[in-house]
């Protein structure tokens, strides 16, 4: 081997990529798979980096086994010491102790419920302080509640359970039922009978995949015999661009939805980065939130080897929380308390097929993962913003 062929495979860096584009929630798996390959695409043909970033792509499907039985074949056979994916906290936390054990860093791009904080992830989503709280601020300002939250049942609905009753009861509210399902679960007859028998003002989904499809589908069909279903209030946690299309707009009309990025943002990071998305993709590919998210944690990555010039996990750990990158979704910068990113909360709502923001804060929130810093029982009062 020469010298100069052995200088260029030192400079070829593996990255594992974990999104699960087939099983429940495979529609947001692609799309996240599809922001990250966008963005290494990108990093291998700046000349600015002096190295060529190698994907090494695993799909486990949605199985938590699968998670950890290829995050550690990427740990111990391929040599990864950074991995970018998993969507829901199961995966992340089914693979936690691995990356924990072999000095790996994860970099997460999806939302999720915080109370969490390693030194082996980089939450790239947003925390409940920047999705939760500022929805149940809302919604306090404008009704009186009565809610009925129905979830997928792990951890991430439990959470986002137990934060909505915390803010939603000391604020005169009421949470009338939760009624989580297992993940994959599309039997959701039950359920809507239980509403319907309920009459909630405000219904609360933080569902994902499949579930979740069968739940928006069921609802706008009995809503068609039951009128009254139609002056709900409909709020998600989770819905997001590219399962509008799949689930069909008539089902989704009117859901509000929360997240720190829609493709309505008008900036020209966000328009550069759809242009190269659809592109790259095709005029009909749909980025959501976590596209957007997974595109950004390639970026870092690449940025905080340049800046150190290796991509050992301390070094890249270090020079990530000095960086700051005007991004799609506005400024980002990773909080040195917590790896958690500053993120500007949005509020959208979902009119003709489109997610059309009409609320955003007036700067990126610091990432509160512990809500240490939040006072919950004067949350709802009314002017509070």
């Amino acid at each position: 081997m020469t010298a100069t062929s052995a200088s260029a495979q030192e400079h070829v860096i593996p990255v594992g990529i974990l999104y699960s584009v087939s099983g429940d929630y495979a529609v947001i798996g692609r799309e996240m798979l599809n922001g990250i390959l966008l963005a290494i695409e990108e990093i291998n043909a700046n000349p600015l980096y002096d190295f060529t970033l190698a994907p090494i792509v695993r799909d486990p499907g949605g199985s938590l086994d699968k998670y950890y039985q290829d995050c550690h074949d990427l740990l111990y056979r391929h040599g990864v010491r950074h991995l970018i994916g998993c969507y829901t906290s199961a995966a992340r936390k089914t693979i936690l102790p691995l990356l924990e054990g072999a000095n790996a860093l994860l970099w997460h791009s999806a939302r999720y419920e915080g109370f969490e904080s390693s030194n082996s992830v980089i939450y790239l989503g947003a925390a409940p302080n920047q999705h939760m709280l500022p929805l149940l601020r809302w919604l306090l300002q404008q009704q009186d509640v009565e809610m009925y939250h129905v979830g997928s049942n792990y951890v991430w609905s439990w959470e986002m359970d137990r934060i909505t009753r915390e803010v939603v009861i000391p604020a005169g509210g009421n949470v009338l039922e939760s009624k989580l399902l297992p993940l994959g679960e599309e039997n959701v007859d039950e359920l809507i009978a239980d509403i319907i028998i309920r009459r909630p003002k405000v219904l609360l989904n933080t569902m994902v995949g499949k579930s979740a499809y069968s739940f928006y589908r069921a609802w706008h069909q009995a809503s068609l015999q039951q009128p009254w279903m139609n002056e709900v209030l409909k709020l998600s946690l989770t819905l997001c661009e590219p399962e509008v299309a799949m689930i069909g707009a008539e089902a989704l009309e009117g859901y509000l939805v929360s997240a720190s990025w829609f493709q309505s943002i008008n900036t020209p990071a966000n328009r550069e980065f759809l242009r190269c998305y659809r592109q790259r993709f095709g005029e009909s590919v749909s980025p959501s939130v976590d596209s957007q998210s997974a595109w950004l944690a390639g970026h870092l990555l690449a940025r905080a080897i340049h800046r150190q010039g290796n991509a050992e996990v301390e070094a890249v750990r270090c020079a990530v929380l000095q960086d700051e990158m005007d991004s799609p979704a506005g400024s980002i910068r990773i909080d040195a308390d917590n790896n958690h990113s500053w993120l500007t909360p949005r509020l959208a709502r979902c009119h003709n097929g489109k997610l059309e923001s009409f609320w955003q804060a007036p700067e990126a929130i610091k990432p509160d993962p512990w809500l240490a810093w939040v006072d919950l029982d004067n949350l709802g009062q009314r002017g509070d913003s």
